[in-house]
C-alpha cells in the first residue's frame, strides 16, 4: 500500500473542511487556486537572505536580540534542506501508513540543545492577540513534531516573527515592523492530528464543513453539469 504523504498546508484544510481533504487526498481534486501573488514570495526571500546573514556572524538580527530564547540554528547546509519544499523534514507516524512532511523557515537552538521553530510571517497590518494560535497553532505544531522525530529535542514553545509595513520614505524605501508572537506547541496534538486526517481518508466521504466556500463552488458546478 502507497505511504499517504501529508504536510502542514494540507492538513490544514482537513481542519477546515474534512470533504476538501478527502477530496484532495483520494480524488486528487483539488480545491480551485487563483494566481498565487509574487510579493509574498518574494519577501519571504529576502527574510530568508536577511536572517542568513546574521547566521553566518553567529548573531541573531537586532530586532530579536533580547525578545527570543536562544540563537539561528548554525548549520546553513542542514537548514536549506529543510527549507526546500521538495524534500523539508520528514517523519513517519508510528503504527500509521503515513508521512508527514513540511519546510521550515527558520530555527533557534537553546544553550541546553533544544530546537525551537521560527517562521516569517508578512502581513498587511499588526497581527492581534491570539491570531497566530487561531491561524498557526497547527503548523507550529507539526514542525515541533517534525524536529523531535528527527532526534531534534524541541522547547515546548515555536515563535512568529510579523513582518508589518509601517511607512514609505521619498526614495520609495518601505519600513516595516517586526512584531513576535510565542505559541505554545504541542506534539501529541500534530501526530494526533495526522492520525485522524489519514483514518478518515479510509471512510467514506465526510460531510462537509458548513461555512466551506469551495464546497459551495463545487455544487454549483454541479448544479451547471447537471441542469
Amino acid at each position: 500500500m502507497e505511504t499517504i504523504r501529508v504536510s502542514p498546508s494540507s492538513l490544514s484544510i482537513f481542519e477546515d473542511c474534512p470533504r476538501c481533504f478527502w477530496l484532495q487526498m483520494v480524488e486528487k481534486i483539488r480545491r480551485p487556486r487563483g494566481v498565487f501573488p509574487s510579493l509574498p514570495g518574494g519577501m519571504d526571500a529576502l527574510i530568508k537572505n536577511y536572517f542568513d546573514q546574521y547566521r553566518a556572524q553567529g548573531t541573531l538580527p537586532p530586532e530579536l536580540e533580547g525578545v527570543v530564547e536562544g540563537g539561528l540554528f548554525a548549520d546553513q547546509a542542514v537548514l536549506d534542506g529543510w527549507r526546500n519544499w521538495r524534500k523539508g523534514l520528514t517523519c513517519d507516524i508510528p503504527g500509521l501508513n503515513a508521512q508527514l512532511s513540511g519546510a521550515v523557515d527558520d530555527c533557534l537552538v537553546t544553550v541546553s540543545g533544544k530546537y525551537i521553530p521560527l517562521d516569517y510571517k508578512t502581513h498587511g497590518y499588526g497581527p492581534k492577540e491570539g491570531h497566530g494560535e487561531k491561524y498557526y497553532q497547527s503548523q507550529l505544531n507539526c514542525y515541533a513534531l517534525l524536529l523531535e522525530k528527527n532526534k531534534r529535542p524541541v522547547e515546548s514553545f515555536a515563535y512568529l516573527v510579523y513582518y508589518v509595513p509601517r511607512e514609505m520614505k521619498g526614495n520609495g524605501d518601505i519600513h516595516f515592523s517586526i512584531e513576535v508572537q510565542k505559541i505554545q506547541t504541542n506534539v501529541a496534538e500534530a501526530e494526533n492530528l495526522v492520525r485522524q486526517a489519514v483514518n478518515s481518508l479510509s471512510q467514506a466521504i465526510p460531510q462537509r464543513a458548513s461555512e466551506c466556500v469551495y464546497c459551495d463552488w463545487f455544487e454549483q458546478q454541479i448544479e451547471k453539469r447537471v441542469a
